[in-house]
């Protein structure tokens, strides 16, 4: 955080507010995941039944980088902006990367000792404030959780059990 960041939290929470506000109004990477077919896609879907918030993340692996993600779905602006945020920040990326970035926003929103300033993960530090609200931590976290399974399915490697939330392997074409 900037010395003019710490003099003004307030406008930083508006800032971040408005981040997130605007990816639930023009969300990035969403829409129809049939036009993800081939061989290399895996689509994985989550549900938070504490709320009823559904993701399905679409997402393509070439040559150990994610060349494509997607997500459709439903539910509250945190868990809609987390998405939306997710594929913004991910497309392009290596696996080692986008599995870092995970782990750094979860930890983010779940571990009070997690230190901020020790990691970049660019805008997803809008999703910081959501830690302040137990209740919506789910929401924020649904899109990552179900980007794990996603990942794990694609790559074969094992995945932890979450029994916070529902998440399976829609399809691998």
């Amino acid at each position: 955080m900037t010395n003019q960041e710490l003099q003004h939290p307030i406008q930083l929470d508006e800032l971040y507010r408005d981040l997130i506000l605007d990816h639930y109004r023009n969300p990035r990477n969403k829409g129809d995941l049939t036009a993800f077919s081939d061989s290399s896609t895996v689509i994985a879907e989550g549900l938070n039944p504490s709320c009823g918030d559904e993701i399905r993340i679409a997402l393509t692996i070439n040559d150990g980088r994610l060349t494509a993600v997607r997500f459709a779905g439903q539910g509250c602006s945190i868990s809609q902006s987390s998405a939306s945020m997710l594929t913004d920040q991910t497309a392009e990326q290596p696996i080692d990367h986008v599995r870092t970035l995970a782990r750094n926003v979860q930890h983010m929103l779940t571990d009070e000792t997690f230190d901020l300033d020790a990691v970049d993960i660019g805008d997803l530090e809008a999703l910081q404030g959501v830690a302040r609200f137990p209740v919506r931590i789910k929401c924020a976290l649904l899109a990552w959780k179900v980007l794990e399974q996603a990942l794990a399915e694609a790559t074969g490697e094992p995945l932890g059990l979450d029994t916070d939330f529902q998440t399976t392997i829609a399809s691998t074409p």
